[in-house]
């Protein structure tokens, strides 16, 4: 089955030259040209979304935050900021990438392709393992701590993922950044402190237990 995608920009050129690349890559695309388009085509369940920032109305930063209410696709800004802030920013709302404008195809199509591949890998663990009064659903991406859900953001899983899938192991805030943006050099690690931070005080709202461990000087553990 071909995977789905969602184009969402203003600029009626860029959709048209972008749908044209997909289609002859063998996608299934839906388009939108604005905020409000986006969400009622985000019920054609789209594999991967491609979202410009710069829309009016509804700009990328607000409609990223609204999608991720409903589903956790990867999401790539389509933009011409270059910006660390606006890149933190972008990944504060639920952003898996960015692209910069202008772009080449052919680099964009390996992205998105780089991403479906990667989140193919992750529907394939369907595994679920307990970790003394918590429990993860990798496969549904659910969490419990005394039967009671954790509510995560996409990213936030993403962190307890890893370091659960590696318990005992350090890792640093680089490495963190790395491999769940799947970005290289072009963030801010320090947006990683801040994930920590929330994922921590959402589990002790519901256990004593310290399930992510600080290793002063080096980084981040799982104590499970």
């Amino acid at each position: 089955m071909n995977n789905k995608i969602l184009l969402v920009d203003d600029e009626k050129g860029i959709v048209t030259m972008m749908k044209s690349y997909f289609e002859m890559a063998g996608y299934q695309v839906y388009t939108a040209y604005n905020g409000k388009e986006a969400l009622q085509k985000i019920s054609c369940q789209p594999d991967i979304i491609l979202l410009d920032i710069n829309m009016p109305e509804i700009d990328g930063f607000t409609l990223c935050q609204c999608i991720r209410e409903h589903m956790s696709c990867p999401i790539l800004f389509l933009t011409a900021r270059m910006e660390t802030v606006d890149k933190i920013k972008g990944f504060g709302v639920g952003a898996d990438d960015y692209i910069v404008k202008p772009f080449d195809l052919d680099e964009l199509g390996a992205r998105v392709s780089a991403h479906l591949r990667r989140e193919n890998r992750k529907q394939e663990q369907s595994v679920l393992r307990f970790f003394g009064e918590m429990s993860i659903d990798y496969s549904k991406r659910e969490i419990t701590v005394n039967q009671s859900p954790v509510v995560l953001s996409k990213k936030e899983f993403d962190i307890v993922e890893l370091l659960s899938t590696n318990n005992g192991q350090v890792f640093d805030r680089e490495r963190i950044y790395e491999m769940v943006w799947g970005l290289e050099g072009n963030g801010n690690s320090d947006t990683i402190m801040e994930h920590i931070r929330k994922i921590r005080g959402k589990f002790a709202a519901l256990s004593l237990h310290n399930y992510i461990e600080t290793v002063w000087g080096v980084g981040y553990k799982w104590n499970g």
